[in-house]
């Protein structure tokens, strides 16, 4: 997205961080989630949700004009932020509490094996067909939707276990779940924003560089994430989140003062591996939620993770300009706050004496 705006549309830093602002702006709506629900069915909602995001990204390639990307930069936007909202929600409302770290960790699994494919297409449009902007964005998009049509067809309609509250749900006995959440978000924003701009500044790698570093994360993520969701069944939510947080601490000290290329790689890499273990966070969730406050509290959840989206580069980046290992050693200090968060959540035992 970043070499097309550039390329094609001559975006300076100014277009670029308001087209950024936009594209977090439907995230922070997440929450609204819940009235559409009052009019359509989460499955149904869901299916048009991938569809306007694969709508949002066919016609970027045909709308290359400042107005244009804004727009379908917000199309799409829309699109994947109601659906990752409502696709999380019905992962938890149709699988069965002691198999959902499973289930969580095969998703994110098959996510990398779609970004895997995605990737390999890419290239090979771009190296062996040159393929034009216009077509790597039509082809993507129409895929996607596509993808929509087919499921609405051949799949069935699911049935709800519970019925969901069709108002927003704030609930005392989720605050940990909301920190957990809050938190993730921030360390999203660290790894997202502020380690690639480690690689590109410090160590001078290149996009095909950051890309190739994304592709090895996917196909080690591929059979790692099922794994890590089997060990959060066998360790419980708190010992896997808790390795998780050590691990961060460890990461992000060394991001403040490592000094060798291939070493920031290793750090890069593992650092996105350790994205899986997140996934104890809505397991957690799961195992406490009254059955009938899932869709609203994804919503809400996903609102919350934003907020770290729009604050973390501003305020961040303002340190960055003075000191960029301040950056990273404050990610640590936040992860250290985040390993205190992790040892409050309630041991295997006991979240299965809740569970039942």
């Amino acid at each position: 997205m970043n070499n097309f705006v550039v390329e094609k549309a001559g975006f300076s830093g100014i277009e670029i961080g308001i087209l950024q602002s936009l594209r977090e702006v439907p995230g922070f709506l997440a929450f609204t989630t819940i009235f559409i629900l009052l009019l359509i069915r989460e499955q149904s909602f869901a299916l048009i949700s991938i569809a306007l995001l694969g709508l949002g990204v066919a016609m970027t390639g045909l709308l290359s004009t400042e107005a244009g990307l804004y727009f379908t930069t917000v199309l799409m936007s829309v699109g994947f932020h109601y659906y990752f909202t409502l696709q999380q929600s019905l992962t938890l409302q149709w699988v069965d509490k002691a198999r959902s770290p499973l289930i969580m960790g095969r998703l994110s699994s098959a996510r990398s094996v779609a970004s895997i494919i995605v990737f390999c297409g890419i290239w090979a449009g771009i190296e062996w067909f040159q393929l034009d902007y216009v077509w790597l964005y039509g082809i993507a998009g129409i895929g996607a939707v596509l993808v929509a049509l087919l499921a609405w067809r051949w799949f069935p309609a699911f049935p709800h276990h519970e019925p969901q509250h069709k108002h927003l749900v704030l609930r005392k006995r989720y605050w940990l779940y909301y920190a957990l959440v809050f938190m993730s978000g921030a360390r999203r924003q660290i790894f997202m924003v502020f380690a690639g701009f480690l690689m590109v500044q410090k160590f001078g790698y290149s996009v095909s560089d950051i890309a190739l570093l994304l592709l090895v994360n996917h196909v080690i993520n591929t059979p790692l994430a099922p794994r890590i969701g089997r060990l959060i069944s066998h360790w419980g939510e708190q010992r896997v989140l808790a390795l998780e947080y050590i691990g961060l601490v460890f990461i992000f000290v060394s991001y403040a003062f490592v000094e060798t290329g291939w070493v920031a790689a290793v750090l890069y890499v593992v650092d996105h591996l350790l994205f899986a273990m997140a996934i104890g966070i809505n397991s957690y969730f799961h195992k406490i939620a009254d059955p009938k406050d899932i869709a609203s509290t994804a919503g809400v959840s996903f609102t919350i993770n934003h907020i770290a989206a729009v604050v973390i580069p501003v305020t961040f980046g303002l340190i960055w300009m003075v000191s960029p290992s301040s950056v990273f050693l404050a990610g640590a200090g936040m992860a250290v706050v985040s390993l205190g968060l992790a040892l409050m959540v309630p041991s295997k035992a006991r979240l299965k004496a809740v569970a039942r």
